[in-house]
C-alpha cells in the first residue's frame, strides 16, 4: 500500500490544484461523461460479480480521459473506486489498488502517450481516432496491467502467463471500445471530447 497511496494522493492533489471544473459549462458536464462514470464501477467489478478471478475487469479510464480531460478523470476515478469497492465489498487496500492500477496509472499513461501523438504525429482525424483512441489506450492499459502484476504479484490460483494474457485481452477490448466511441463522437458530437478540436485535427 505504500506505493499505491502516494500515487493516488499525488494524482488527486494535482487534479484538485488544476481546478478542472472551471472548464465545465454552466449547465454541467455533458451527460455521456456522467453515464460513463456510472458504468465504470460495473466494469471494475466484473471479476467479483462473475466470481471468475481470470476475468479481468475493464478500465474505461482512457475514454474518460479523452472525454473529460485528465484532471476531471482523476477526480472521477476516486468516485468510481469508492462505488466499486462498496458494491463488491472490497477492503480499503484492494479498493485503493483498483483506483491506482485501473484508473490513475493507465489514465496518466494515456495522457502522456496522447501528448506524444499530438506532438509528433500529423494532426488528422484518423491519427486522433487510432492514435489516441485505440493505440494509446491499448499500450497504456497493457503497461498498467503488467506493472500491477509485477508489483502486487499473482494469485495462487493463477499463473503469471494466464493472468497477463487475461489483462492483454482486456486491454484490447477496452481499446476497441474506446476507439469506436471516439470515432462516433468525432463524427457526430466532437464537443463531448475535451481533448479534441476541429481547428487542430480537421485538414484545412
Amino acid at each position: 500500500m505504500w506505493l499505491e497511496l502516494p500515487i493516488a494522493v499525488l494524482a488527486l492533489a494535482l487534479a484538485l490544484w488544476l481546478r478542472p471544473w472551471r472548464g465545465v459549462a454552466a449547465g454541467g458536464p455533458p451527460w455521456p461523461w456522467l453515464a460513463w462514470w456510472a458504468v465504470m464501477p460495473w466494469l471494475w467489478s466484473a471479476d467479483h460479480v462473475a466470481r471468475i478471478p481470470l476475468a479481468q475487469p475493464l478500465s474505461g479510464v482512457c475514454l474518460l480521459v479523452l472525454m473529460a480531460g485528465w484532471p476531471l478523470a482523476m477526480l472521477g476515478v476516486a468516485v468510481v473506486a469508492a462505488v466499486a469497492g462498496t458494491m463488491t465489498g472490497l477492503g480499503p487496500e484492494a479498493t485503493l489498488a483498483r483506483a491506482v492500477w485501473l484508473g490513475v496509472v493507465p489514465g496518466t499513461l494515456a495522457l502522456v502517450l496522447g501528448a506524444g501523438v499530438r506532438r509528433w504525429l500529423p494532426h488528422h482525424l484518423m491519427v486522433y481516432i487510432l492514435g489516441r483512441g485505440f493505440f494509446a489506450s491499448l499500450f497504456s492499459l497493457s503497461l498498467a496491467g503488467a506493472a500491477a502484476m509485477a508489483w502486487t504479484g499473482v494469485p495462487d490460483s493463477l499463473s503469471a502467463s494466464d493472468l497477463m494474457l487475461g489483462r492483454w485481452l482486456a486491454a484490447w477490448g477496452d481499446a476497441f471500445l474506446t476507439g469506436m466511441v471516439v470515432a462516433i463522437f468525432v463524427a457526430y458530437k466532437p464537443e463531448w471530447l475535451a481533448t479534441y478540436s476541429d481547428r487542430l485535427y480537421l485538414p484545412r
